[in-house]
């Protein structure tokens, strides 16, 4: 499947927003405005002023609209959820070569607050994967204990894990130890 750059950071912005909610022990990793500030940095979101506890409360809530196309039951509920979190940013795609990119489109209007900024041009990269018929690949990690947001861009669609090091590591470890547990046992 071949994805524009700027598609694949979108896809792996979605995925790295929706990680930051809380999950098991884990607390909420944008619990407040230093850390929104901080999200902002890492993934080098133009275009962003002062953040502040109403800019905060949207982006949370563009989160929780991403998790829900990502466990939608079916694509045209997908489709429903991903229009909706666009025309709702405001949309207006423009041409844009900034900081040593190339030409790409941004979908959000210009001096967009950053939620909108992230609902638009990740919204639109949802979109595109429903538009390939690749819905499929916005999963999550099938470990009992994980539960992170990943896009499988195997090429067979096999992934399962969030992080075949960490989590699929863990379970496979497991399997084999209860192998050889009930080996021995036998």
């Amino acid at each position: 499947m071949l994805i524009p750059h700027d598609t694949r950071i979108a896809l792996d912005t979605v995925v790295d927003l929706m990680n930051t909610a809380p999950e098991g022990e884990r607390g909420d990793e944008l619990g407040d405005i230093a850390s929104l500030y901080a999200f902002v940095r890492s993934h080098d979101i133009s275009g962003v002023g002062e953040l502040g506890a109403q800019d905060l409360g949207a982006v949370l809530n563009v989160r929780k609209q991403f998790a829900d196309v990502f466990s939608a039951p079916n694509t045209r509920t997908a489709s429903e959820l991903i229009n909706r979190l666009v025309a709702a940013a405001g949309t207006t795609p423009q041409l844009t070569d900034h900081d040593g990119y190339d030409w790409h489109v941004h979908y959000f209007a210009p001096g967009a607050s950053v939620a909108d900024h992230l609902a638009a041009d990740c919204g639109m990269a949802l979109a595109f994967i429903v538009v390939a018929g690749e819905r499929e690949r916005l999963r999550r990690c099938e470990a009992p204990d994980c539960g992170r947001a990943f896009v499988d861009l195997s090429r067979n669609r096999s992934r399962r894990y969030c992080d075949s090091r960490t989590c699929g590591n863990r379970l496979h470890v497991a399997a084999y130890r209860a192998r050889r547990k009930e080996a021995a046992a036998d």
